[in-house]
């Protein structure tokens, strides 16, 4: 029996989903039932029979299914796996913040801690975080902890007033926009798709800039062939499943994100065996942030 049957046969003894982000490996993306990115993932996990979820990702969203699910059973295949944007704000900046401005709305992308989510009004991925800042009722909006992402929202919602800190994602800022005018020197026929976490200056030479599944459905819906993409190469594999003519290439070498590269099948079949690497959240966190997320599901239909 090889390490997917294993997995297969697993699953089924403990009644248990595996959802994997799109930034993992591709072998891990093969064994999943679900497979998305973060806001597509937060919708599953929220409607799932399963009685456990092995979430094939990073802390943060292991923390959100167990939010979404405190009845069910979240595991990690490596509890090591984190990201480090996740804590790159603080209740003291947000305390601040409510302090300064009236009518505040406290803007937390998904990629945060739980204890984070517990002060937020509402959570956003990249996917609906235009969306849902439009359809606030307040016009101050401190967007954290993701700055790019943050200004990304306040140039297309011009009329809110929308304030960022510091946090970044440095899978997506070390791309310099050197590292573009090179990428598109070397292959003049490709287009460019890039994330929001990317820098201003990156985004104004794409072709295309959305959140991965956005990405996906670009690079796979185009008529063109060839493409550079800014984020995590993770998403070419399911680019190849659903396109596999199309040629695609990283902006910069090692396009990865290493805590998601801690997540293996070897790690996912010892799970499922020991059921270990459990997450396990306070249930008065788990109420307060439930609150942010659910407003998020919602705003977001």
């Amino acid at each position: 029996m090889n390490k997917k049957e294993r997995i297969e046969r697993l699953k089924k003894e403990k009644n248990a989903i595996i959802l994997a982000h799109y930034y993992v490996d591709a072998d891990v993306q093969e064994v999943a039932d679900y497979t998305g990115d973060s806001f597509y993932l937060a919708k599953v996990a929220k409607a799932t029979d399963a009685k456990a979820i092995v979430f094939a990702g990073v802390e943060f969203m292991g923390e959100s299914a167990k939010i979404l699910n405190p009845e069910k059973h979240v595991y990690m295949p490596d509890l090591h796996a984190d990201c480090p944007m996740a804590h790159m704000a603080t209740v003291e900046e947000i305390n601040k913040m409510r302090e300064t401005y009236d009518d505040l709305a406290v803007v937390l992308y998904i990629n945060s801690t739980a204890e984070l989510k517990t002060y937020a009004d509402v959570c956003v991925t990249s996917a609906n975080a235009v969306k849902i800042v439009k359809n606030l009722p307040q016009k101050n909006i401190f967007f954290i902890p993701d700055r790019n992402l943050g200004n990304f929202v306040k140039e297309q919602v011009p009329e809110k007033n929308v304030m960022t800190n510091e946090g970044h994602c440095p899978r997506h800022t070390i791309i310099t926009k050197e590292d573009v005018i090179k990428a598109k020197q070397k292959y003049p026929q490709a287009r460019l798709a890039v994330h929001p976490e990317c820098t201003k200056d990156i985004l104004s030479e794409a072709d295309y800039i959305g959140s991965t599944a956005g990405i996906i459905d670009y690079v796979v819906g185009s008529q063109e062939q060839e493409f550079i993409i800014g984020t995590v190469d993770g998403v070419f594999a399911k680019i190849h499943e659903l396109a596999p003519g199309k040629i695609l290439h990283t902006v910069r070498e090692n396009q990865i994100c290493p805590n998601m590269k801690k997540v293996t099948l070897d790690k996912i079949i010892t799970v499922l065996e020991n059921e270990n690497n459990e997450i396990i959240l306070d249930h008065e966190v788990m109420d307060q942030a439930l609150k942010p997320l659910e407003r998020m599901l919602e705003l977001a239909k």
